[in-house]
């Protein structure tokens, strides 16, 4: 929204612009008559329409006259366009630069053994998430799918991300206990259909509690007390909290986030989003000559920003 009422020197330039009577009065033709001359009364304004008849002085009058009558309106309307505006570029500030490649170290969750997909893959996509939430959830098979038809090219690491801690912390501590057996993923499958949507379709909480985990943790062959008690180790609860550190350097505050090779993606997209993103970023590893099995280290986190950068911010040299 601009100003709604422009400055005095500029309505009269403008409506000095508009004056065309005193100039055709000097180019009739000598046969014309005074009254010939005479202008005709202007026609009263279309409803909606500025009065430009009478003269500069009394136009301005009436511009005058106009904002005086509506000054606090207008008072308000700057005000409420300053706190929006004000909103807006707060909002901004915590959107990603889309230019940015974001070196989000996964050196640790690799360790762990929360990923799907070759060492070797040229692209990496990190997939922040939380076992209660529904979009995470929607988009767990299509990350799983793109593992198996970029046959090699592309994998997944899980970051925990909680941001529904009360429902999914024993979620995330197993999984943690999971991986230290060797069987991260099956238990990730596991829980997403038998824990998270029984859940949501019953609200029923029992099924995200310990005695549901370690039933699910037994039908995939897990040792049931190696697992509880790593569930409640100290080192499963540093894991997650350092995801959630990492993340915070990024300002990741909801779930599902990607990074795909460092380029931020906000939200679940549909396959064929995803996919053209995972096309762009392959094509730009392939053509950069570093193997895949150094890419990421050498490119993403080497040459990548450490911290978050908004859309605002200027790009580093």
């Amino acid at each position: 929204m601009k100003k709604l009422i422009p400055s005095l020197t500029l309505m009269i330039a403008l409506s000095g612009c508009e004056q065309s009577q005193s100039r055709l009065d000097k180019v009739t033709s000598s046969k014309d008559t005074a009254a010939e001359r005479t202008t005709k009364p202007s026609a009263a304004p279309a409803p909606g329409k500025a009065d430009r008849t009478g003269t500069v002085e009394e136009r301005l009058a009436r511009l005058e006259d106009a904002y005086d009558r509506n000054a606090e309106a207008l008072d308000f309307l700057n005000k409420v366009y300053a706190q929006q505006k004000a909103q807006q570029q707060a909002q901004e500030r915590e959107e990603p630069a889309p230019d940015a490649m974001f070196a989000v170290n996964v050196s640790e969750d690799l360790k762990a053994g929360q990923v799907d997909g070759p060492a070797n893959a040229l692209v990496t996509v990190v997939k922040a998430f939380d076992f209660a939430c529904p979009f995470c959830q929607r988009v767990s098979g299509i990350m799983e799918e793109f593992v198996k038809e970029y046959n090699g090219k592309v994998r997944v690491v899980y970051v925990n991300m909680l941001v529904h801690p009360q429902q999914s912390t024993q979620a995330h501590l197993a999984s943690c206990a999971a991986a230290k057996q060797g069987k991260y993923m099956a238990f990730k499958d596991a829980f997403w259909e038998k824990g998270y949507l029984p859940w949501a379709q019953t609200h029923d909480t029992s099924t995200l509690g310990e005695d549901a985990i370690l039933g699910m943790a037994k039908n995939l062959g897990l040792d049931t007390a190696k697992l509880k008690t790593d569930m409640k180790s100290p080192e499963c609860a540093a894991r997650i909290q350092s995801d959630m550190q990492e993340m915070a350097k990024f300002h990741v505050n909801a779930t599902p986030t990607f990074f795909i090779n460092g380029k931020h993606i906000g939200g679940a997209l549909p396959k064929e989003n995803f996919k053209q993103i995972i096309d762009e970023q392959l094509k730009i590893a392939e053509a950069s000559g570093v193997p895949g099995s150094d890419y990421y280290e050498k490119v993403v986190l080497a040459k990548g920003e450490k911290q978050f950068r908004s859309k605002l911010d200027p790009k580093p040299n």
